[in-house]
């Protein structure tokens, strides 16, 4: 159905009659009507030329029937709404219909396609004025060709307008509830592809702030670590440029080895946003051997790192999984430089078979978890944030011990089966 033609439907005034023109049953019905009026004329004027042959009314019953086969032909042309020209020609159609009724009773059995005809264009009211009143003609109509009094034709045409009647307004009605299922269909229809467009759109929304999150990480391990170290050794370097041209010379150096990591990660994040020691070869291993050899030679004697592995895998990690693993490596590396003062630290990679962990330990000052992990929102408080939110991600558990004054011990844990992302962080002190 069209938009204007179902705005028509929704506001049409209650005293008019629906077009139904679009409607099966109704369809049919208005062709079966249309058939039985062409019968029944045809029936009558052959009954009467017949019964009545050359009297001096016949030309004048044959021009009715046709006039009035004609008008009844312009009725759909007309259309089923109550318009003014509809009317109009409703009321000639009648008019005529009577006229030929009064010089021939036998045309009475017409009025049953009238009913038809005027239930589908007038209101409810007048419709049943306008039944009321065919009915009457047919009753008189059949009386006057009756010898004498037959009980049988005052009720039997009253009878057919009653039976027209409700079969008419049942149809009526069981088109009027079709159109409002199909009117709720398509509502609801409407109603389903919105909630999936809003759905969309926030699932986008959705994975827009989950990449932005892990960028945020991704740089605060790589680009953020690396700058800060560059800071520090460039300053460094200024304070004993003068003093100490070789140990200046030295910080130089291992800030411009700094720098040229960075270069790569930067142009990582613009490839495929993988680490760069990953993109090298040689996987997770290879990768962390690599990140503690790099970190123990920009330590300048300071920081050891070392890197152990146990156990072997039986099958290559997920990307991701080593992606996470080696960034939550980087980023507790960076803690371990900033704030626990140690002198040495160990990652140790261990295949458990359903899972890989990675433990990260230093002999530095330590801490009490309960109270480090409540440090959020600050740049310095963003490291242990990032690594319980790529663990989150993976499904993976995160376990933190620490004794001040005896260092720390942080445990990474990844299943290696997919499992659902826990809804809060598990991290056990």
């Amino acid at each position: 159905m069209a938009r204007s033609e179902r705005y028509e439907v929704k506001h049409r005034t209650p005293s008019a009659a629906p077009d139904r023109t679009g409607d099966p049953d109704a369809r049919w019905l208005t062709l079966l009507m249309h058939a039985a009026f062409f019968l029944l004329l045809g029936a009558s004027l052959t009954r009467f030329l017949l019964r009545h042959p050359g009297e001096a009314r016949t030309p004048w019953i044959i021009a009715l029937s046709v006039a009035l086969a004609v008008l009844y032909v312009l009725g759909p042309v007309l259309g089923s709404r109550p318009t003014p020209r509809s009317l109009v020609w409703l009321g000639v159609l009648v008019a005529v219909w009577m006229v030929l009724v009064v010089l021939a009773p036998s045309f009475a059995w017409c009025a049953v396609p009238l009913f038809f005809t005027g239930l589908r264009i007038l209101p409810p009211r007048a419709a049943l004025a306008l039944v009321a009143l065919l009915t009457l003609f047919v009753v008189a109509a059949q009386l006057r060709l009756a010898e004498g009094f037959d009980p049988n034709l005052v009720l039997a045409p009253p009878a057919v307008a009653a039976v027209a009647t409700a079969v008419f307004v049942h149809m009526q009605r069981q088109a009027e509830r079709r159109r409002a299922l199909s009117e709720r269909q398509r509502e609801l229809i409407d109603d389903l592809l919105r909630t999936r467009r809003e759905l969309a759109a926030t699932e986008r929304r959705e994975g827009t702030l989950a990449e932005r999150q892990r960028l945020s990480m991704e740089i605060h391990d790589t680009l953020a670590q690396g700058l800060s170290s560059q800071q520090m050794l460039l300053q460094a370097a200024d304070r004993t440029w003068d003093t100490d041209p070789v140990t200046a010379r030295r910080h130089v150096r291992t800030a411009t080895g700094i720098a040229e990591r960075n270069l790569a990660e930067a142009r990582r994040f613009v490839h495929d946003l993988a680490p760069a020691d990953l993109a090298e070869g040689g996987g997770l291993e290879a990768a962390l051997r690599a990140l503690a050899t790099r970190e123990t030679a920009q330590g300048q004697g300071r920081l050891t790192v070392r890197c152990h592995v146990e156990g072997e895998g039986h099958a290559a990690l997920p990307d991701r999984t080593q992606s996470a693993l080696l960034r939550i490596a980087q980023g507790a590396l960076a803690n371990v430089k900033e704030h626990a003062h140690a002198t040495e630290a160990a990652l140790t990679l261990t295949h458990l078979g359903d899972r890989v962990v990675l433990d990260i330990a230093d002999n530095g000052q330590g801490f009490t978890p309960t109270e480090a992990t409540r440090a959020t929102g600050s740049v310095r408080g963003h490291g242990l944030p990032a690594i319980r939110a790529r663990l989150r991600q993976l499904g993976g558990t995160l376990m933190i011990e620490s004794v001040p004054g005896e260092g720390t011990v942080l445990s990474a844990a990844v299943p290696l089966t997919p499992a659902a992302p826990p809804t809060a962080p598990e991290d056990l002190a």
